[in-house]
């Protein structure tokens, strides 16, 4: 089975291009930045992320341009595909890049523009709510009337 999951920031805005021929389609790269678990080397010598050539096609191209932006935390989902070419020089390039099924936004609107960029990966603190007591409920304030809740 081929199949990857991938959670990483976006290194820059996605490329968007069209095939030629009789049904045009859309086609769009971009990079992931994928952090490797583990600890990280005190002096900082040792690459701490991965990143991962991702091709979307079609509608989903279209969204990842229209969409994403460099910085934004994004998870995708798909296969891994393997290729080779022959480049100018004669020398033999190998090539590997996710082949997107499937990508959505991994931070809600509000954290990626607090994030504003490639920055930190930690996840956004939601505050308490004011009115929450211990258990985790909120207190019903005064004069709210029982048939005004959604349920019995």
């Amino acid at each position: 089975m081929n199949r990857v999951i991938l959670m990483g920031r976006l290194t820059r805005d996605p490329e968007l291009r069209y095939s030629q021929g009789e049904r045009s389609m859309a086609i769009a790269r971009y990079t992931l930045a994928v952090d490797r678990r583990g600890r990280r080397s005190q002096d900082g010598s040792e690459q701490t992320a991965d990143f991962i050539p991702c091709v979307a096609f079609d509608r989903a191209g279209e969204f990842a341009e229209k969409y994403f932006r460099q910085g934004m935390r994004v998870l995708v989902s798909g296969r891994i595909q393997t290729g080779s070419y022959t480049n100018r020089d004669g020398q033999k390039v190998y090539t590997t890049e996710v082949i997107v099924d499937d990508q959505e936004f991994a931070d809600s609107k509000g954290a990626a523009a607090d994030m504003g960029g490639y920055q930190s990966s930690a996840p956004a603190q939601r505050p308490a709510p004011s009115s929450a007591i211990g258990d985790g409920f909120m207190n019903i304030p005064d004069g709210v009337e029982d048939e005004g809740l959604p349920f019995n």
